[in-house]
């Protein structure tokens, strides 16, 4: 549809929001402003995937949707409406959040407690193909960049596998106690206690006792004893 006569197509927006009293306003400020043209609500995930598939020119999603996250919406929402640019109006403070959001594809972001003028501005800027990000979320985004990133720990992903018994059983055992003794300890049988280690040998991927104590320390998963003595029966149990 042009607008007053124009060759300007209107730009067709939904909005996805579960406040309704907001929504209500909104509508009304936007339906106010030559070109635009609200196309549909939406307050959840159901409801913003089925608007979607209308194809929308702008999507305004809000981030807390009650129940529901608007940033889990967001893939299958850019997936339903291919065609459309999706501009985050929101009140969740969250830089990392919004870099998220960002990284998933939203092409900006404004807060509910901007200017309704910037809003405007905002919708008209991603509808022509550029992003929308202010000054203080760029700063916030650069931060977040600039921070040194851990190495993924390849043990780590070992260590989430053990049962807290199992952590127990490690316990002992860097201590250098013998099965026996972490049998009496943990009120279990010998044989119980083999059983843990098997199984905690095939987790952590080690092959014998001497192996694990070291994996033990080398993890955190217990501290070296200030008078440990290992000898060849503590190590073979």
């Amino acid at each position: 549809m042009a607008v007053n006569g124009s060759d300007d197509p209107q730009i067709r927006i939904l909005i996805v929001d579960d406040h309704r009293i907001f929504v209500a306003a909104l509508r009304v400020l936007l339906e106010n402003e030559p070109g635009f043209e609200v196309v549909g609500e939406a307050r959840n995930r159901e409801e913003a995937l089925d608007a979607a598939r209308s194809q929308p020119d702008v999507i305004l999603l809000d981030l807390d949707l009650g129940e529901e996250s608007g940033a889990e919406l967001l893939p299958d929402l850019m997936k339903t409406a291919s065609k459309s640019r999706v501009l985050l109006l929101t009140g969740v403070v969250d830089s990392d959040l919004h870099l998220r959001t960002i990284c998933l594809g939203a092409v900006g972001i404004v807060h509910k407690l901007d200017a309704p003028s910037l809003l405007l501005k905002a919708i008209r800027k991603v509808h022509s193909g550029e992003p929308w990000v202010n000054r203080n979320m760029v700063a916030a985004f650069m931060a977040q960049l600039q921070k040194p990133r851990r190495k993924a720990d390849p043990s780590a992903a070992k260590i989430a596998t053990l049962t807290s018994r199992e952590l127990e059983v490690i316990g002992a055992l860097a201590e250098g106690r013998r099965n026996k003794e972490i049998a009496e300890r943990l009120f279990i049988s010998e044989k119980t206690v083999r059983h843990y280690l098997t199984s905690i040998f095939n987790k952590v991927e080690v092959t014998d006792r001497l192996e694990l104590m070291i994996f033990a320390y080398q993890h955190g998963l217990a501290a070296i004893p200030s008078r440990l003595q290992v000898d060849q029966t503590n190590v073979r149990g």
